[in-house]
């Protein structure tokens, strides 16, 4: 079980030998040789390498290069449950459905009508005082949206927001009347009216929380060692800095360390009378970290990603919050998948096949350890990615997803024969079809004929 494995892995580090005596010296060797074996045993390359399955690892101390007690937790959001989620968060991306004709465009940039997929939710508001006690507009039929939400009401407070649609008043389903029937309803209603809302994936663009990745010089400050060391820094849209030693070891190892940045503070540094360094300060923790960059160009893209981890967005994308609830569902209970079935993903560290029951909807491939497994075990978001058929060692028929940018994974996935594996194909590029990038978008609706983009 890779995810017991994992778990084991990760308290190692952690072990504290409790038959230590503080009174004897020899001891207290014995036990830091004992740990430091430990940890170098725990060290070895994780199975992280072509896999989605990501670990949560937390290391001590001890594999900090300036010998300082760090907080190196690394905890991501959708993550934890081992989905990859990378290339979706570095870019800004909307869903356009099912109909994937060029002649339209996404809902976000068109009012016309088109198959999507909602989220669920319900809201409970308290009733207020004056003409607008709830402090939100309703209008149009056959959805239902609302309009308008007031500043520091109390449906602000319940979380109703702007376009969402409404499915339910008061336990009453308002989705085939009009909006004044639904807008009686609340009013007759008790004190605290409660909705359920959904929310249209399509109608809005997610926020891009880009990554950034390259070789930088990191000051030591050790008492033993001194200088400048070249290291591959990774920043990931989860607003967590880690590196490595080298580039190539970046999927295949643990990082080195691994720094929260939000609430930082970041800037250029001049104090060192060296050009293009700049420092950061985490919140926690009264360390430093000083970094020298090759240019002023490549300072200053590193500055503008960390800025933006500084101050992270966290509100999630609709489609988040729907693959989040449907990684809680049993396999066979995510609503009009587009393939299912069993598909081997390679696992490039250890050149294995690791065998998942897959579920395919909307961009979002789910795996599952069994048909019967409850939750998903992890997953990949695939937009952007580039669907083939490759050979690879003694397969003849592997489907290759190739990310946009080589600074994003590459998977390769086998189903039980060739046939299966056309199958396969066919529905991934469809899913991965359903989603633009915003520049894109615009674009496509912008060389739309006038007449079609007149308001």
């Amino acid at each position: 079980d890779l995810k017991s494995e994992m778990n084991k892995t990760r308290k190692l580090p952690l072990k504290k030998d409790t038959r230590a005596s503080d009174s004897s010296q020899e001891d207290a060797i014995d036990q830091w040789a004992r740990r430091r074996k430990q940890f170098k045993d725990s060290k070895k390359c994780s199975s992280t390498g072509g896999s989605s399955i990501n670990s949560t690892i937390t290391e001590g101390s001890i594999n900090s290069e300036d010998a300082r007690s760090v907080d190196l937790g690394l905890h991501t959001e959708n993550e934890d449950r081992g989905f990859y989620t990378e290339n979706f968060h570095s870019a800004s991306w909307v869903f356009r459905g099912d109909d994937v004709s060029p002649d339209n465009s996404p809902r976000c940039l068109s009012k016309r009508p088109r198959p999507v997929a909602i989220r669920e939710r319900t809201v409970k508001i308290a009733k207020g005082t004056g003409n607008y006690p709830w402090g939100f507009r309703i209008q149009f039929s056959k959805p239902i949206l609302v309009t308008e939400v007031d500043t520091n009401s109390a449906a602000e407070e319940a979380g109703l927001q702007v376009g969402d649609i409404l499915i339910a008043v008061n336990g009453t389903d308002v989705t085939s009347m009009p909006h004044s029937e639904a807008a009686n309803l609340a009013r007759k209603g008790p004190d605290i009216l409660t909705m359920i809302v959904g929310s249209d994936i399509s109608r809005y663009p997610n926020t891009p929380r880009p990554t950034c990745r390259g070789y930088l010089h990191k000051r030591t400050q050790s008492a033993i060692l001194k200088g400048w060391r070249k290291r591959w820094f990774v920043l990931r849209h989860n607003g967590y800095l880690q590196y490595y030693k080298h580039k190539k070891d970046e999927g295949k190892c643990r990082p080195l360390e691994v720094t929260k940045l939000e609430g930082a503070e970041i800037g250029v540094d001049t104090s060192l009378g060296k050009p293009f360094v700049f420092k950061c300060i985490p919140q926690t923790g009264n360390r430093i970290f000083y970094f020298c960059a090759t240019s002023n160009q490549e300072m200053k893209r590193w500055l503008e990603a960390m800025d933006k981890a500084v101050h992270p967005v966290h509100q999630n994308h609709v489609w988040v919050d729907v693959t989040l609830h449907n990684t809680s569902l049993p396999p066979l209970a995510i609503k009009n998948p587009e393939c299912l079935g069993l598909l081997h993903q390679l696992d490039r560290s250890k050149d294995v096949w690791i065998q998942h029951y897959c579920i395919l909807k909307d961009g979002c491939l789910y795996f599952y350890a069994t048909l019967r497994s409850t939750p998903a075990q992890g997953g990949l978001y695939l937009q952007g990615y580039i669907v083939s058929e490759q050979s690879l060692g003694s397969k003849r028929s592997v489907i290759e997803l190739k990310p946009p940018s080589e600074e994003f994974k590459t998977f390769y996935l086998c189903a039980e024969n060739v046939n299966e594996n056309k199958r396969w194909i066919t529905a991934l590029k469809a899913s991965i079809n359903k989603w633009l990038p915003l520049h894109q978008a615009i674009q496509d609706f912008m060389n739309r004929p006038l007449e079609e983009t007149r308001m």
